[in-house]
């Protein structure tokens, strides 16, 4: 893979065949995010979706966990100041937005902890892959912190009302085991070494598939499901012009794999 400038210091980035990966680089500190990671996500987000052939995205922490969440340090200055807090808080959001909405799959591949805002770009994704001994937990009640809307949202879409409220209430982080069951985590990997392998394993395998289909789901299941029909109505209408539903047909009964 080959290195891709972020521009932003505790953001690192690498690019090979179809799939990128991002990784949250600030081992000394755990990998906390910074307001600076926060402000510049959309931005490095926003350049490897343009990257040339790019078709899925993996999530990481560099040397072993993923990350401590919110730079604690930081954020105690940030709250020294009620306007400084607002705008920290919009920053993180955008930041989780934009991930979400990142145009190909994504996927996390998370070993040790992830907590607060780590989790909160966890969930972010499309898909969470875990290694056996990771920790999640989302933990502002242990600050007085209220969590923005937007992440309190997308995690009880996840995980279901009861147990977003478990985790947010509660503030305790739970096992990979317990998140599978929360339904937080997709997959857990017996080996914290492999989680990152295995998560570009199925990255790559995804980027194999159709875009066409990739896109349509991902923008159904974006917003409430009872406007689905709508998101994926201009992908309906594509489908029956564009050639992958003709070169996948033609690709099974050849019994070789189709390109997209």
């Amino acid at each position: 893979m080959q290195p891709v400038d972020t521009g932003v210091e505790g953001l690192r980035a690498r690019y090979g065949g179809a799939v990128a990966t991002l990784v949250l680089d600030r081992p000394h500190r755990r990998n906390a995010l910074t307001l600076s990671m926060w402000q510049g996500l959309p931005g490095v987000l926003d350049r490897l979706a343009a990257l040339p052939g790019i078709r899925a995205l993996v999530l990481t922490g560099a040397e072993g966990t993923f990350s401590a969440g919110a730079d604690i340090a930081e954020l105690a200055g940030v709250y020294g100041d009620p306007a400084r807090a607002d705008a920290y808080h919009a920053d993180n959001v955008a930041a989780e937005e934009a991930l979400a909405a990142f145009p190909h799959p994504t996927v996390a591949a998370v070993s040790g902890d992830c907590v607060g805002g780590g989790c909160q770009l966890a969930v972010a994704c499309d898909l969470r892959f875990a290694a056996e001994g990771a920790r999640f937990g989302i933990t502002p009640a242990k600050l007085g912190v209220v969590y923005p809307a937007v992440p309190t949202v997308r995690l009880a879409r996840l995980v279901g009302p009861s147990r977003a409220k478990y985790l947010l209430f509660s503030a305790e982080l739970v096992d990979a085991a317990q998140a599978e069951r929360f339904n937080l985590v997709d997959r857990v990997v017996p080996a914290p070494a492999s989680v990152l392998e295995q998560a570009l394993e199925f990255a790559r395998v995804v980027a194999n598939r159709s875009p066409q289909t990739i896109g349509a789901v991902k923008d159904a299941l974006a917003g409430p499901l009872e406007l689905a029909g709508e998101a994926v109505a201009p992908w309906e209408r594509k489908s029956r012009l564009a050639p992958d539903v003709r070169e996948g047909l033609a690709a099974f009964l050849e019994k070789r794999a189709p390109q997209f």
